[in-house]
């Protein structure tokens, strides 16, 4: 979990994606995140977690619905949100943190 601490303690907004293959909204998520993580270059970081392989780290967060979208900026949880999103509405939230 000290590796969790260092990827959200950055200054830029960190976007977690916590999904799994075996559901087709988190599949649906994939291209959406790449098309955010193009827009935004190295003014923000687009990180995907398979919850089957992190399944601790999704039961401290209480991770229930897939795919849950969580942004932190320096270690602090600034939103969530469990279930798809557009990337043009994610990319807004995101600047706001920047």
């Amino acid at each position: 979990m000290s590796k969790f601490g260092e990827l959200i303690d950055v200054e830029i907004p960190v976007l977690l994606d916590f999904y799994t293959d075996r559901e087709d909204q988190s599949i649906a998520m994939h291209p959406i995140l790449r098309d955010v993580a193009a827009a935004l270059g190295d003014k923000a970081k687009v990180i995907k977690i398979d919850v089957e392989k992190n399944k601790e780290l999704a039961e401290a967060l209480r991770v229930k619905g897939l795919p849950t979208l969580i942004i932190y900026k320096n270690g602090e949880m600034k939103w969530r949100h469990s279930g798809e999103q557009d990337a043009n509405t994610l990319i807004n939230i995101i600047q706001e943190y920047i």
